[in-house]
């Protein structure tokens, strides 16, 4: 089977990618592992996702937001950030970024459904599911993909969006740094009697970190991140007794909390690839950018990586160029890189300075917290790169 683009991996970045080159003209093929069945009707996995405008945009013009009923979209008002156990907190008002709110809180499950629709809806896509890849290789000619059942698809270009932990990265050969923070996250959707007034939480307490996404009504996604044998005992307890854990974890600051979905658990792990591209051949989503959850822009990533890649494999096409040319492969590498590679490596710094203990990094991190919040510009310049209101 011949076709122009092939991608691997049926996640929010590759089915994005798929729609937003939906109409160009190009044959494109998705190749997924799972059944269509859990493409269709995703079941909730307890993320919600952190939308900036810069991504609510690519959503509506990718025809995604409007799958979406409006109640399921609750606005990110302001973001507030405390430290161990002090009341005091760094607020970033949606003011700063003259915005009506820094963003949006969308769950992860609605937007796999969103992007599966849209892209079902386009003749031009091919959705093969249940696919399981043998081999991958590209040459000057193009990228050849083997399946298990012995079938081969040939593409002008091969793009990877399965995953930070891709196996497609590595079997083309690309290294990557990773981080595992030994630690998990625990996410599940809780509701309290203390009203959040639509401002996120970044708690950085003393042997946890705690966050709290705020959800329409008097609920909010709320996410406990220790070490796995803690999160572990958390997940095994009753819904009561859960409930009373997690109301003295936030102490007692929500009230009443009464557990309104299932928990699940995901490794603290982040992904920076060495390489975003080879001969006809690219990664976009978690592929390319695993990020620390702290900012909250893995998927913001993954759309304007998509959206740049596909940008310019239009150009070309429109010009009758070379869809996979180096030129252009090369460009997507800059752009994207200049645009996530300052981020990660400050996620970082800031991942490990706030789950430092140690008595002088709990001063340095209160002092950092007042000093921050005293800096006009800098509050501006957080409230921007939350929002990417351009």
């Amino acid at each position: 089977m011949n076709f122009d683009i092939a991608i691997v991996g049926a996640g929010p970045s590759g089915l994005c990618f798929a729609q937003a080159l939906a109409e160009s003209g190009l044959r494109i093929v998705i190749l997924e592992r799972q059944p269509e069945a859990a493409l269709a009707n995703p079941g909730f996995d307890g993320r919600e996702i952190a939308l900036t405008h810069h991504s609510a945009r690519l959503m509506r013009e990718l025809g995604l937001w409007e799958r979406i009923v409006p109640d399921a979209i609750s606005p990110l008002r302001d973001a507030r950030v405390l430290n161990g156990l002090s009341l005091y907190a760094m607020n970033i008002d949606h003011s700063d970024s003259k915005q009506g709110e820094l963003g949006y809180l969308i769950s992860n499950c609605l937007i796999r459904k969103a992007a599966y629709d849209a892209v079902k809806s386009s003749p031009a896509i091919t959705l093969m599911t249940e696919a399981r890849i043998d081999a991958v290789r590209t040459d000057d000619e193009g990228a050849h993909i083997t399946l298990a059942n012995g079938e081969t698809i040939s593409a002008q270009l091969l793009v990877a969006a399965d995953s930070r932990f891709s196996e497609t990265r590595r079997a083309m050969g690309i290294s990557a740094t990773m981080h595992d923070f030994g630690k998990v996250m625990m996410v599940c959707v809780m509701e309290h009697e203390v009203p959040h007034r639509h401002v996120a939480w970044e708690w950085f307490d003393y042997g946890q970190t705690l966050a709290l996404l705020p959800m329409n009504g008097m609920r909010s996604s709320v996410v406990v991140t220790m070490p796995a044998r803690q999160i572990g005992d958390l997940m095994e307890m009753d819904e009561d007794d859960f409930s009373r854990a997690m109301e003295k974890r936030f102490q007692h600051r929500l009230g009443a909390m009464q557990l309104a979905s299932t928990r699940h658990g995901y490794p603290l792990v982040t992904v920076y690839p060495d390489r975003f591209t080879a001969k006809r051949f690219a990664l976009i989503g978690d592929a390319a950018v695993g990020m620390h959850p702290v900012t909250a822009h893995g998927f913001n990533f993954g759309l304007r990586g998509a959206d740049v890649l596909a940008s310019e494999i239009m150009a070309a096409h429109a010009r009758g160029g070379d869809i996979a040319a180096a030129g252009l492969l090369a460009r997507y590498e800059r752009r994207h890189r200049f645009a996530t590679r300052p981020l990660f490596l400050a996620t970082h710094a800031i991942a490990k300075l706030y789950s430092d203990d140690s008595p002088p990094a709990r001063l340095l991190r209160a002092a950092s917290l007042r000093i921050g919040n005293r800096i006009a510009p800098f509050k501006r310049a957080v409230a921007q790169m939350l929002t990417e209101a351009n």
